[in-house]
């Protein structure tokens, strides 16, 4: 019994103890630092980090799924923790909180987070009739946008303020004929977007109508006997007469008629003569000069071809990828307006799209990418031609090789395509050898041909495979030539016997090229520019100053 006793007595001694230990001993106090308040986050989401400092366990809660947190708990000591931020797909800043618990103790981080930069239009085109009208143009936006209108017929009626914003413009009616483009710039920051609209114009187009154009190409080229260019004239930038060359009068195209020409090609400017550079629209008074000029010729029962001459360049000295869709755009205004004046005539008035197409200064071999670029020429040509209906839809037309030199021609030229068959002419020019027909400095040549100086390249036999080598390549696949250019320089210089020898050795030239170019199925068209080197008639009095070269060209078109 003692014994029991005693070892009870023990037992509560020893818990008594341990009880005044427990109460003895000093409380933890938990305590939590975090190393930063605040994360910013831009709006393409990204990771950062920050510290956790405590003598206790902790947790974490983020109050936004778009940011994770790891890890989301931990003990005492020190730990570092990654917060990663998905990118901002909205237009609105977001934020977040980071709640820290450590015991009692409670640390917050508030998370934010930019906003997405965003413009973005529902359209980007627009295509409108030609009456006045109000179009809408929506589109979401995170910030303020600056509306910068491009176009004197485009005006602003309305702003709104919202995120998605509905922006209202007032259109003015088109009275013109051609389509015309516009464009509204909406720029935020270093974002723009632009709006363009094409508004229609009148009708362009009318019923298709073969009465008058009923030739083929083929059988049009049988009808044209020899041509005759009236250059330096209407080609001239700034004006007709800049050239040196008085206007030209209906008495120099009866002249012409009366030595035996039945085609004039007429050489023409129009880019100088455009008086609204958003439509390319064309001076009427233009207009009118070179229809009083076609209407010479056919008033003379004489065919007539009216093209898109060097102009100044713009589109003959950039077949570049860089220039290719403006030139283009301008083409077919241009072409587009000439067609549409001039589609009552009959099959007498041809037209042709461009004329010397080349790099400027640069007449090596023409790249993959010059060759594509002056062929897209070509075909907005045909296109804009075609889409004006009329006569237009039947009439021939006439496409150029690159830079209209022959051997690049036969090797690297492609036709367009048209919506008709075969009332396509291709062009070419001749200048060949150089050094006798063109070259006024050192090494020049003053005789050409058998008989008087075969001594260099360039002679009859090259005429001839040269052409033949266009017949073979074009006439004989039913593709007829024009030969827009060719002649020699006239040496006035020259005095005694050798201008005697050099105005024979000329004139059998001229004859010769004429003669075999009527062979290879070309429609020969000589150059004047009515200057004493290439001159046939005086523009002033109409008279015939190179009689004898003149013959020499009606002979070998008609032999």
């Amino acid at each position: 019994m003692i014994n029991l006793h005693w070892k009870m007595f023990v037992v509560l001694f020893t818990f008594i103890a341990f009880i005044a230990c427990e109460e003895d001993s000093p409380r933890v106090t938990p305590e939590l630092e975090v190393s930063v308040t605040e994360l910013s986050f831009s709006n393409e989401g990204q990771q950062k980090a920050f510290k956790i400092t405590s003598n206790v366990d902790w947790i974490l809660e983020c109050t936004e799924s778009w940011c994770t947190v790891t890890p989301l708990s931990g003990s005492s000591g020190v730990e570092p923790v990654k917060v990663t931020a998905e990118a901002n797909s909205t237009t609105d800043q977001r934020t977040a909180q980071l709640i820290i618990t450590a015991g009692d103790l409670t640390e917050t981080i508030t998370i934010s987070q930019d906003k997405n930069n965003l413009l973005v239009l529902e359209e980007n085109e627009f295509t409108l009739t030609r009456e006045a009208q109000e179009l809408t143009i929506a589109f979401t936006r995170s910030d303020e946008v600056e509306i910068t209108i491009n176009n004197s017929w485009i005006s602003l009626k309305e702003l709104k303020s919202e995120i998605q914003d509905s922006k209202v413009f007032v259109i003015d009616a088109n009275l013109a004929f051609l389509t015309r483009k516009g464009t509204i710039t909406f720029t935020m920051g270093d974002i723009v977007e632009t709006a363009t609209i094409y508004q229609n114009g009148d009708d362009i187009t009318i019923p298709a109508d073969q009465t008058g154009v009923e030739s083929t190409a083929i059988e049009l080229a049988a009808k044209m006997i020899a041509g005759w260019n009236v250059g330096n004239s209407l080609e001239v930038p700034g004006g007709e007469t800049n050239w040196n060359n008085p206007k030209v009068t209906k008495d120099v195209i009866d002249a012409v008629k009366a030595a035996g020409f039945n085609a004039v090609r007429i050489p023409c400017a129009w880019d100088g003569y455009i008086i609204d550079r958003e439509t390319f629209e064309i001076d009427p008074a233009w207009l009118i000069r070179v229809k009083e000029v076609v209407d010479y010729c056919i008033d003379n029962d004489m065919y007539a071809i009216i093209n898109t001459h060097w102009d100044g360049g713009w589109l003959e000295n950039n077949p570049t990828y860089d220039k290719q869709e403006e030139v283009n755009e301008q083409l077919y205004a241009i072409w587009q307006q000439v067609g549409i004046y001039f589609r009552i005539y009959d099959e007498h008035l041809l037209f042709a799209g461009t004329n010397e197409v080349h790099v400027e200064n640069v007449y090596t071999k023409p790249t993959n990418e010059n060759i594509e670029v002056q062929q897209s020429f070509n075909q907005t040509f045909v296109n804009a031609v075609r889409s004006t209906g009329g006569k237009n839809a039947y009439r021939n037309l006439i496409v150029q090789t690159y830079n209209t030199n022959i051997g690049w021609g036969v090797e690297l030229h492609n036709m367009p395509t048209d919506e008709v068959d075969g009332r396509l002419f291709v062009e070419v020019h001749y200048y060949d050898p150089y050094d006798f027909t063109l070259n006024n400095g050192d090494g020049l040549k003053t005789l050409w041909g058998e008989g008087y100086d075969n001594s260099y390249w360039g002679q009859e036999d090259y005429v001839q495979s040269t052409f033949a080598s266009m017949k073979e390549e074009f006439y004989d696949k039913g593709i007829p030539i024009i030969l827009g250019e060719y002649g020699a320089m006239y040496r006035s210089n020259l005095t005694g016997n050798e201008l005697i020898l050099h105005n024979e050795s000329r004139n059998y030239f001229l004859k010769t090229v004429t003669g075999e170019a009527k062979a290879s199925g070309m429609v020969p068209f000589i150059w004047d520019n009515g200057g004493d080197d290439f001159g046939l008639f005086n523009r002033y009095t109409a008279e015939q100053v190179n009689s004898g070269a003149i013959q020499a060209i009606i002979e070998g078109a008609t032999n």
